[in-house]
């Protein structure tokens, strides 16, 4: 008889089996899909934000040529006190071992002679009393000069002690500032760097949109300088007519004024053309950073070699100028006054009137008229 066997009840896992593993798969394709899918690209920026990120690298990379000019006078300036030093130290140093010499001669000398100085004994025993005399005549004329020559090696030794300590620090503090001009000037580099990568990257028609938008700029700048120029002209005329006024009250015996316009003394005026002149030779010139002249210039740079050629000495950097002569106000703004720009002073131009300037402006520009409101104004300032 056959074995019984009880049959088995079907599965409900079994009926469901085919529609899981459907499933299943689905989401073993989405989920390849997913994977295979590369990641949202990041939206590509405007023109005016690109715009704006070389103005601002721009910017950061003038602030860095000027930290790196003023750590490159600094190291100059340094250099040249450790030179001195190190110099000094070398003469010190030949004195002290001219005096050590000395005190040794006098030192062998004594020990030849006898540490002390005959006494009566010895006037009694000498063969000739003036050799008795002549003895102790050298034996204080020894005693005299070794106590001098001691005086002038503990002397010497002190002092080029402390002129090899001063020149080692020296030393340090020039490492320290060599440093900071290597680190300023990577920065400039990495700077530049990244705004020629932008550039190179975009389109003929964003090239075109950029031009188009330097051009606005432009033309909003030069409405403002002329807005500027004829406020200037209005002013200057009341103040002429004043002038006239006051002078001929004084005619008459009814006035005080003495005439004179603010701002017209003639020698600051001469300097200042001296200048205006200088400066205007150099348009046309590249702008490289740290440059100042005569073939190149940087902000600082020509305002610096302007002044110069008026006998007026300005400091290298942005930070120092503006800090040199008297502050005055846009509107009273004259000929040969320096602008400086931006809340961290890092840009500088001449004043030429009517609202210009001439300035060095960025890498890849040249030295050009260009009206002041082209960046944001921080301080006009009259050298002097």
């Amino acid at each position: 008889m056959a074995p019984h066997r009880k049959s088995r009840p079907p599965s409900s896992l079994g009926i469901r089996t085919p529609a899981i593993a459907t499933a299943a798969l689905t989401s073993v394709a989405l989920l390849s899909q997913t994977a295979d899918a590369s990641p949202a690209a990041e939206p590509r920026p405007s023109t005016e934000e690109v715009q704006k990120k070389i103005d601002d690298l721009y910017q950061q990379a003038g602030t860095a040529t000027e930290k790196y000019n003023a750590a490159r006078e600094k190291t100059t300036k340094q250099r040249k006190r450790v030179a001195t030093l190190l110099d000094d130290v070398a003469q010190r140093t030949e004195k002290l071992n001219s005096a050590r010499e000395a005190l040794g001669t006098f030192a062998a000398a004594q020990y030849r002679t006898g540490a002390s100085a005959p006494d009566t004994a010895s006037l009694l025993l000498a063969d000739n009393p003036q050799d008795y005399f002549d003895q102790t005549q050298l034996m204080n004329r020894l005693t005299a000069r070794q106590k001098q020559a001691v005086d002038d090696y503990v002397t010497q030794r002190a002092t080029t002690s402390k002129k090899r300590q001063e020149a080692s620090e020296g030393l340090e503090t020039l490492t320290t500032t060599q440093s900071t001009l290597k680190t300023s000037k990577a920065d400039v580099q990495r700077k530049l760097a990244e705004a020629r990568d932008l550039l190179s990257r975009l389109t003929a028609e964003e090239k075109a949109r950029l031009a188009a938008i330097e051009r606005k700029k432009q033309e909003e700048a030069r409405r403002k300088a002329d807005e500027l120029a004829r406020q200037q002209a209005a002013d200057a005329e009341r103040r002429r007519q004043e002038a006239a006024t006051q002078d001929t009250g004084a005619a008459t015996g009814s006035g005080t004024g003495t005439g004179s316009v603010p701002g017209s003394d003639s020698a600051s005026s001469t300097k200042a053309a001296k200048a205006l002149a200088f400066a205007r030779a150099q348009i046309g010139k590249p702008y490289v950073w740290g440059a100042s002249g005569p073939g190149s210039y940087d902000c600082s740079g020509l305002t610096q070699a302007a002044w110069k050629a008026a006998g007026v000495t300005l400091p290298r950097t942005t930070w120092d100028q503006v800090e040199t002569g008297t502050t005055v106000s846009v509107d009273n703004a004259q000929p040969g006054d320096l602008v400086f720009f931006y809340d961290d002073i890092s840009h500088v131009g001449i004043y030429i009137g009517d609202g210009m300037m001439i300035h060095a402006p960025k890498p890849g520009a040249y030295v050009r008229e260009e009206s002041i409101y082209y960046m944001p104004i921080h301080s006009v300032v009259r050298p002097g």
